[in-house]
């Protein structure tokens, strides 16, 4: 009856969570534009008993050896942090989530403006809805609906931390954690398809200069253009790829959290960026790169193998060769991650989706990170990532299943119950 109870609560209050998403995608949070979407969210933790804090970036996060590469200030910005509960009980968790989401380049693309939030045949469409907006909608309705149904029920302490920069830093989550808002484990929100995601690949961010001459476009065979110039660049990184994920296949990757993934470690050229006339020949192409790499190499020798892959190609380049192209690190240097599934917070997450659903949650790996990282890798708490399916994300006319979130919600209830135990 008790399960019925909260299953009802739940689609009871489910258009207030959905009205809090519509909220929250209309608020384009791109890196550096968190706030507005933030006062929202605060708004929300409130309502679920949280006393929400702001916490400040300090700017010497970007010396801290787990930290990304940042390229903007953080004046002004910070993560909230909600507690409710005590703190120093035997029993806490800290359910966190990130608010930045990724830009909606190319709008016109989309089917509806990217952050006006559209609802069609179930599926709520706009930039950040399935990544990871929709999570927060989730996990607050599975709060309200216990706040109404079991009054008292959580006898500890729960910690809400949401982070910025998850999706470029993840310095956001390690302030946070650096601080010390940390618990006996950790559920994040992000969006998983309702499977329970434990590991996640090693990243890094490279940002390449590729010289060239400038000239007028009538003097262009006197010239060098960069575009052109860059060819031997891309093929190095291609060839990177090909090699990272050719030994992964014949073993020599061990880690078997990752054994089912075919194709783990891509290498992306996200950006490039050159000229700004078309009648001039430019001077320099700009090459943004993430590159997902074995867990066995530091960010140091992920970079060092990228320039590697380039050198080996642009060597016998008559140009390259004396003008070769400059590499950095920007943005991440996100270490791999992997969580035991044998752990409580594992089976506790199973056994109520199970209880929703009547079948095993799928435990996965993806060729990808998340902020979990931090919490497995430099704190040691049980971390895992649960949430609602979603669709495109990153991509044009992404969305999130307005039915999943209900069903996230009705598992993320049972756990949370169960994780503080019952009380009347």
């Amino acid at each position: 009856m008790l399960e019925e109870e909260l299953d009802r609560a739940v689609t009871e209050l489910a258009p207030r969570a959905f009205e809090l998403l519509s909220r929250l995608v209309a608020e384009p949070s791109t890196v550096g534009q968190e706030q507005g979407a933030e006062r929202i969210l605060a708004e929300a933790m409130m309502s679920a008993g949280f006393a929400v804090t702001e916490l400040p970036i300090p700017a010497g996060i970007r010396d801290d050896p787990a930290a990304g590469v940042p390229s903007r200030s953080y004046d002004g910005r910070f993560d909230l942090i909600g507690h409710r509960g005590d703190s120093t009980a035997a029993r806490t968790l800290l359910l966190n989530g990130h608010i930045d989401v990724v830009p909606a380049d190319e709008p016109d693309r989309w089917s509806s403006p990217p952050f006006v939030p559209t609802v069609r045949d179930g599926w709520l469409v706009g930039r950040g809805a399935g990544d990871m907006k929709g999570g927060f909608a989730a996990g607050l309705l599975a709060l309200w609906a216990l706040d109404r149904v079991i009054p008292g029920w959580m006898t500890g302490g729960l910690t809400f931390v949401a982070a910025i920069e998850e999706e470029y830093t993840g310095n956001g989550t390690l302030a946070a954690a650096r601080a010390g808002h940390l618990a006996e484990a950790a559920l994040l929100l992000e969006p998983t398809d309702l499977d329970i995601l434990l590991s996640g690949i090693g990243i890094i961010w490279v940002g390449i200069e590729v010289d060239g001459y400038a000239a007028h476009a009538e003097a262009a065979e006197a010239a060098v253009n960069p575009i052109l110039a860059a060819a031997p660049v891309i093929r190095g990184l291609q060839a990177l790829e090909r090699e990272m994920n050719e030994g992964h296949a014949d073993g020599s990757d061990t880690d078997p959290a990752f054994a089912t993934i075919a194709h783990p470690y891509n290498v992306n050229i996200g950006t490039f960026h050159a000229g700004d006339w078309d009648s001039s020949v430019p001077s320099i192409a700009r090459i943004g790169v993430r590159v997902g790499h074995p867990g066995g190499w530091t960010s140091e020798q992920a970079l060092a193998r990228v320039k590697s892959a380039i050198d080996t190609e642009t060597a016998g380049d008559a140009w390259l060769s004396t003008h070769p192209p400059r590499l950095a690190l920007t943005g991440f240097r996100a270490e791999r991650y992997s969580q035991a599934a044998d752990v409580e917070l594992v089976r506790a997450l199973a056994a109520a989706h199970h209880d929703v659903h009547g079948t095993e949650p799928s435990r996965v790996s993806l060729g990808s990170t998340t902020d979990a990282r931090f919490y497995v890798n430099q704190f040691g708490l049980p971390t895992a990532a649960y949430g609602p399916r979603t669709r495109n994300i990153h991509g044009t006319d992404e969305a999130v299943e307005l039915a999943s979130i209900v069903d996230c919600a009705r598992a993320v209830a049972r756990f949370l119950r169960d994780w503080y135990g019952e009380a009347s």
